[in-house]
Order: structure tokens, then C-alpha cells, then sequence
């Protein structure tokens, strides 16, 4: 697969799942209005308004990732004048990679770590933190660049911020469905018949699953598209084992990310929680990066 025919599938598995989590969110809040013993044309408008919920958050994460992620992440923008070696390192690999110049921002924090986010390549950014400039040396440093723009260029972070936003929205349905029914909500004495029963037996059953369904889905797409941006970046810079060698310096070194959270911990090139990467079969698909040693073992694979 060229990196067009990458680019094209990314964009269409992004309108994809756009649709396929609005459906899933619009079946999740039918079912949970009729747990409520809502029925007929309440149940159908409450549907609607999920739809319309949807496509408000599709549009703002489509327009405003960006500036959301960085904010979280206390991120600031830096001019040219401010690190010229790391604007030369970025704009050298942006011209070998086709891609337009996209933002830097600096994260004050010594943990080595980096990531990248917008909703295209013309509305781009990455953040180093002052831990990874410190840390690594020049060609390691290109192989996390090199990573980071090759996500931008898969479309990645256009996805994986979209993926992101809906199965949050998926969560927080399941827990207004339960404060509702905690609270007595849209219960009625004489809507006990079996249809109430099934209904209310389905919206428990979604409510404990979806959640859980929707981030294994998300963690799924974020450690294939670090698989595909680890190859992608060795192959911009001609160098797998510069890449190799910062993901083993990033992910040795003690230092927990402060910034780092639950919504933002698949974004950065390592796993920010620092000794909390699970190991088990099972386990490993509760992970937002693949293993390091897996990751590096290909990178060296490729010479």
C-alpha cells in the first residue's frame, strides 16, 4: 500500500466511523430513553437529539482538536527564533515528506515524550516536551519528528482525535443513564410490561459494555497507526535505528509525563504512564501503544 492509497483508506475509514459511532450513539440513547419508559415519538426525538449531539462534537473535534489537545497538555507555541535547530530538524523532514510546515510547541516537562494532533496537514501541530530535546541526540530526535509527521500525513491524528471524542460522548450517555435511573427518571407504575423489561435489561447491558467496547475499538486503531508511523518514519529518514533508540531511551526513562491524561495518553510516541504498559495477552489490548520491544524489533527488522 503507497502512501496515497494510505492517506485515502485513512480518510475514508474516518467518515466511517464518524457514521458508525452516530449510529451506535443513536441506538444507545433509543434504547436507554425506552429503558426510561419513553416510547413512540418521545423515544424517536430523544434519538434525534443524539444525532444532533454527534454531529456537534464531530464538527468541533474536526475544527478545534488542536487547540483542545494543547491546551490540556499546557503546551506553547514557539517561533523559529525561539529553537532554531528544532525548526531546521522539522522543516528539513517536512520538505523530504511533502508536507507543509506544521506548528511546534514546547511542553515544560523533563519527561522525553512527543506527540502530534490537528485535523490535517495544512492545520498541524507537534509538541516536543524539554525532556525529549534534552535527551535525545540529533538522529534519535529525527526519528521521533520523522514519527510525528508521518501521523500527520497517515491522517492519524484527524482519526484517532475524532475516535477519541466519541467514545467519551459514549461514556458520558452511559453515565447520564444511570444518574437517570438512580434518580427515578421516566419511570412510569404502568409501563411494566415485557417491552419495559427488555428495554431495561439492554440499556444495563449497554451501558456497562459500550463504554468498554468503544475504548478497546480506540486503543485497537491508536496501536496500529504507531505500528504504521514507526514504519513510515524510518523509511522519511533512512534511519530505522534512530527511531529504535529513542523509543528504548523514551520508554526507559523513569520520569512520569505530568501533563498526560486518559484523553491525551494515546496521542504521545510512548506511553506517558511510565510502568503501567500491562503485558498479558488479554491485557495488552487495554494499551494505547503497542510494546516497545515489538515496535523496535521491527524497526531493526527493517535494517
Amino acid at each position: 500500500m503507497t502512501a496515497y492509497t494510505q492517506i485515502s483508506a485513512n480518510r475514508f475509514k474516518t467518515w466511517l466511523i464518524m457514521l458508525g459511532f452516530a449510529f451506535f450513539i443513536s441506538l444507545i440513547v433509543y434504547i436507554f430513553t425506552n429503558a426510561l419508559g419513553f416510547r413512540g415519538p418521545s423515544a424517536i426525538g430523544f434519538t434525534g437529539i443524539a444525532l444532533i449531539i454527534a454531529g456537534v462534537m464531530n464538527f468541533v473535534s474536526y475544527f478545534y482538536s488542536d487547540r483542545m489537545v494543547m491546551a490540556i497538555s499546557r503546551a506553547k507555541q514557539i517561533k523559529k527564533s525561539d529553537n532554531p535547530t528544532l525548526f531546521r530538524t522539522v522543516e528539513n523532514l517536512c520538505i523530504a515528506a511533502g508536507l507543509p510546515m506544521p506548528k511546534i510547541y514546547i511542553i515544560t516537562d523533563s519527561a522525553p515524550n512527543a506527540f502530534a494532533t490537528g485535523r490535517n496537514p495544512k492545520h498541524a501541530a507537534i509538541a516536543f516536551t524539554t525532556g525529549i530535546l534534552e535527551k535525545l541526540n540529533k538522529l534519535e530526535l529525527e526519528g521521533v519528528t520523522a514519527h510525528e509527521l508521518s501521523h500527520v500525513g497517515n491522517y492519524d491524528t484527524r482519526l484517532m482525535t475524532i475516535v477519541a471524542i466519541l467514545v467519551g460522548t459514549i461514556a458520558l450517555l452511559a453515565d447520564m443513564y444511570f444518574r437517570a435511573t438512580w434518580f427515578g427518571m421516566g419511570r412510569r407504575d404502568d409501563d411494566r410490561n415485557s417491552a419495559g423489561a427488555i428495554f431495561a435489561v439492554l440499556a444495563i447491558v449497554m451501558a456497562i459494555l459500550a463504554p468498554i467496547i468503544g475504548t478497546l475499538i480506540q486503543l485497537s486503531i491508536s496501536r496500529k497507526r504507531e505500528l504504521l508511523a514507526d514504519a513510515s518514519g524510518a523509511l522519511l529518514t533512512r534511519n530505522p535505528q534512530g527511531l529504535a533508540t529513542a523509543l528504548l531511551k523514551i520508554s526507559k526513562d523513569s520520569e512520569p509525563l505530568e501533563v498526560a491524561n486518559r484523553a491525551t495518553a494515546h496521542l504521545y510516541i510512548v506511553n506517558p504512564f511510565k510502568g503501567k504498559q500491562l503485558k498479558s495477552g488479554f491485557a495488552n489490548l487495554f494499551n494505547t501503544h503497542p510494546p516497545v520491544e515489538e515496535r523496535v524489533s521491527a524497526l531493526r527488522a527493517m535494517g
